[in-house]
């Protein structure tokens, strides 16, 4: 009876890993791999830089001051699409890019750390000739990524604008946790990554109207191998709430620097605005009332304005 049992319990367990292994294998081996042929139905350009294609626009009046637009952690320049014109007709020259991972750019097997994306923004702006300084304005991880170019590499930024940027700690959820996780984390993302980006993507709105069609571009780089991965290694690399001193030696540069936070941002608290404040004192700061995290996306109407508003006040 014994023996029985535990010959029961090792076939048990033997089908459950076999199970796992299975599900682990089909989710990958489903998506196919982003091609040139794919990224003819994509809007702008593409460019090769050391670790790959990047997909990019550039626009706007070639005498204007170049004004960067770097997007956050999972949606790609989409995230633009309600700014750039406002931008343009201020006379600005227009630069916004998908990262490695995302959209229809290159998703490198490599470390997505600090690293990788500041050296991505720095070989585009040198590889397209762009004129330096220049203003960056960044959204989310963007903004993280914003305050350590900016730091990094002072002479080459002349503002910057964050829109409820990273940079500070935030109580992270069981799943992320579970998510870091050396395998698990590889086999989450796998199997039911899609479904939990997605429901993330719900919690950057406000008001539903523009989520449908907001959803509908965000799914378009998800069908392809690469997104889910390049995601877990920035969780895991990326350190992007670990930036209190970027941020004070920002602080301590002579810079002007804009900070837009909406009131109802469910993805990074409002009151972390707080210690953005804290550690640039002189920051002009714009509480939006009843802003989401994507609060350039959903309510341009009144970002435009002060945007443009502060990046020509000179």
């Amino acid at each position: 009876m014994k023996g029985s049992l535990k010959i029961f319990t090792l076939s048990l367990f033997v089908l459950i890993i076999v199970f796992f292994i299975a599900s682990y294998v089909i989710s990958i081996s489903k998506k196919p791999v982003l091609t040139d042929e794919d990224r003819k139905t994509a809007p702008g350009q593409f460019i090769e830089l050391s670790k790959g294609i990047i997909h990019y626009e550039l626009t706007g009046s070639q005498n204007g001051e170049t004004v960067v637009l770097i997007h956050g952690f999972t949606t790609p320049s989409f995230v633009w699409d309600y700014n750039v014109d406002e931008l343009k007709n201020a006379g600005f020259r227009v630069l916004r890019y998908d990262h490695y991972g995302r959209g229809f750019s290159a998703r490198p097997d490599v470390a997505y750390d600090r690293d990788l994306y500041d050296q991505e923004l720095i070989e585009l702006l040198q590889k397209l000739n762009i004129k330096l300084p220049v203003h960056i304005i960044g959204l989310s991880m963007g903004g993280a990524i914003s305050v350590i170019f900016a730091d990094r590499h002072p002479e080459m930024v002349y503002t910057v604008s964050l829109i409820a940027p990273a940079g500070f700690p935030v109580e992270q959820s069981f799943a992320i946790k579970l998510a870091k996780t050396p395998i698990i984390g590889e086999y989450i993302m796998a199997v039911v990554g899609d479904r939990v980006v997605l429901s993330g993507v719900k919690k950057a709105f406000v008001h539903p109207d523009k989520l449908p069609e907001y959803e509908n571009k965000f799914k378009v780089q998800m069908q392809y191998k690469g997104f889910n991965e390049a995601l877990l290694s920035t969780m895991r690399y990326m350190h992007m709430d670990q930036l209190k001193d970027a941020y004070q030696r920002l602080g301590k540069q002579n810079k002007r620097v804009l900070l837009i936070w909406g009131r109802k941002d469910m993805i990074l608290p409002f009151s972390k605005s707080k210690d953005a404040k804290a550690a640039i004192p002189n920051i002009e700061f714009h509480a939006i009332e009843n802003g989401g995290h994507t609060v350039n996306y959903e309510n341009p109407e009144i970002i435009n304005p002060i945007l443009a508003k502060f990046l020509k006040n000179k």
